[in-house]
C-alpha cells in the first residue's frame, strides 16, 4: 500500500511535534516538581514548624538554580536534534533569560505539553472503544444494552481530539520556538553587536585585500614596465653617444626619444609610490615620510616620535594610510594653501593611537565638505576606523589632526 505524499509529510510532521512535545515535558516540569517541591516545604514550615524543614529548603533552593541554569543546554539540544533551530550558547552571566526560560515559562509548556498528549492518549483510546468492547465478554454485555450507543459516542469523541491533536501539536511546537528564540535565542543587541563585528572584519579585510593589489601592481610596474623603460633609455643613451655619425635629424630624434624614456621612468616612478611606496615595507613609516618630506616643494618639518616602549611598526594598513594622508596633505598645501611657506607634519604613538597631524601656514579657509581631496582623505582615515578632524578658519592656520586605531 503506497502512503501519498502529502499524508506521508503531515504523519512525519506529527511524530516529530509529538517527539519534542514529549521530550520537552520532561525537562520543563522538572522545575515545576521543584517549585511545587520548595512551596510545599515553605507552607509546611509555616504550618508546622520542624527543625530540618530549613534545612531542606535551603538544600532545594539552589537545586532550583543549577536547573535555570543546567538545563539550557538540553534545551537547546532538543530544539536543534527535533525542530532544527540553532539557540547560540548562553554565557554564564546571562542567567537571567536562561531562568526566564527554564523556570517561569518552562514549568508554563510542561503543563501545556502534559495535557496534549493526554488528550492524544485519551483520543487514541476512545477512539478504539469498540475493538475493547468486542473484546470482553458476551454476558457484560448482555448486562449492559446502552453499550453500543455509549462506545460509539466515545469513539466519535476520539476521532475528533485525534484529528485535532496534529493542529495543536504544531501550534504549540512554533510557540516553544518563539518562545525559545526570544529568551534562549541571540538577543537584538548581541545580534547588532554581532553584525558590527562582521562588517567590522569584511571591511578590514577588503582594505587587507585593497593594499595587497596595490602591492602586486607596484612589483609588476617595477618589475616589469620600469626596468623596461630603464633598459629604454640607456640603450638610448648608448646610441646618442656611440652614433656621433649620424645626420642631424636623426640625433634629435634620438635625444628627443631618450628625453621622453627618462621622463617616463619618472612619472612611472612617482605613479609606484603613489601606489604603495617600497620605503614603506622595508624602512617603516619615518623613512618613508623622510622622502615624503625631501621631495616636497616647500619645507617641511617632519617629526616623528615612536616610543621605545611600544612596538615601532603598526599594521600594514594603518602605516599605508598615515603615508598616504601626509602625501595627500602636502600635495594639497602645494597646491591650495595660499601664501603657505612651510609645513609641519607630526607623527606620535600614544598607546594604541597613532596620531598624525599636519599644518600649515597659509591663509586657511579650507572646507572638508568641498572637493574631493579631503573627502578622499576622510574616507581613507575611516577605512581602518580612524577620526578625522580638520580646522582651517579664515585668516589660517589650517590643521589636520588624524587618529588611527593601533592595537598593542
Amino acid at each position: 500500500m503506497t502512503v501519498p505524499p502529502r499524508l506521508r509529510r503531515a504523519l512525519v510532521r506529527m511524530r516529530r511535534d509529538i517527539a519534542f512535545i514529549a521530550a520537552g515535558m520532561t525537562l520543563h516540569l522538572i522545575p515545576l516538581a521543584l517549585h511545587v517541591w520548595v512551596v510545599m516545604l515553605a507552607l509546611g514550615t509555616a504550618l508546622d514548624p520542624d527543625p530540618g524543614t530549613p534545612v531542606v529548603l535551603a538544600f532545594t533552593l539552589p537545586l532550583l538554580v543549577v536547573a535555570g541554569w543546567g538545563l539550557t543546554e538540553p534545551q537547546r539540544r532538543r530544539f536543534r536534534a527535533l525542530c532544527g533551530v540553532e539557540l547560540p550558547r548562553l554565557r554564564f552571566k546571562e542567567l537571567k533569560r536562561q531562568f526566564g526560560y527554564n523556570l517561569l515559562i518552562g514549568p508554563l509548556f510542561g503543563v501545556l505539553e502534559f495535557l496534549l498528549l493526554a488528550l492524544l492518549l485519551a483520543a487514541l483510546v476512545a477512539s478504539s472503544v469498540l475493538v475493547w468492547v468486542w473484546a470482553v465478554s458476551w454476558r457484560w454485555r448482555a448486562g449492559h444494552p446502552g453499550y453500543l450507543t455509549t462506545a460509539s459516542f466515545l469513539t466519535v469523541l476520539g476521532l475528533v481530539a485525534l484529528a485535532a491533536v496534529p493542529a495543536l501539536a504544531a501550534g504549540l511546537v512554533r510557540l516553544e520556538i518563539l518562545a525559545g528564540q526570544a529568551l534562549l535565542g541571540v538577543s537584538r543587541s548581541d545580534q547588532l553587536a554581532r553584525r558590527v563585528e562582521d562588517l567590522t572584519e569584511s571591511r578590514a579585510g577588503a582594505v587587507d585585500a585593497a593594499d595587497a593589489e596595490r602591492r602586486r601592481i607596484e612589483r609588476d610596474l617595477h618589475d616589469g614596465a620600469q626596468q623596461r623603460l630603464v633598459s629604454l633609455a640607456l640603450n638610448l643613451g648608448l646610441a646618442k653617444a656611440t652614433l656621433t655619425d649620424l645626420p642631424p635629424e636623426a640625433r634629435e630624434v634620438i635625444d628627443a626619444a631618450h628625453r621622453e624614456a627618462k621622463d617616463a621612468i619618472e612619472e612611472l616612478n612617482s605613479l609606484v609610490r603613489g601606489l604603495h611606496p617600497a620605503v614603506l615595507d622595508e624602512l617603516g613609516l619615518d623613512a618613508a615620510l623622510s622622502g615624503l618630506a625631501a621631495r616636497a616643494p616647500l619645507p617641511v618639518r617632519l617629526r616623528v616620535d615612536l616610543p621605545p616602549g611600544l612596538p615601532q611598526r603598526a599594521a600594514p594598513a594603518v602605516e599605508t594610510v598615515a603615508y598616504f594622508v601626509v602625501s595627500e596633505a602636502l600635495t594639497n598645501i602645494a597646491k591650495h594653501a595660499r601664501e603657505a611657506t612651510r609645513a609641519d607634519v607630526t607623527v606620535t604613538r600614544l598607546g594604541g593611537i597613532l596620531r598624525v597631524v599636519i599644518a600649515d601656514d597659509g591663509v586657511g579657509g579650507a572646507d572638508p565638505s568641498k572637493g574631493s581631496g579631503l573627502k578622499g582623505l576622510a574616507q581613507r582615515v575611516r577605512s581602518v576606523d580612524g577620526t578625522f578632524r580638520m580646522s582651517s578658519p579664515v585668516g589660517g592656520p589650517t590643521v589636520m589632526n588624524v587618529e588611527l586605531p593601533c592595537p598593542m
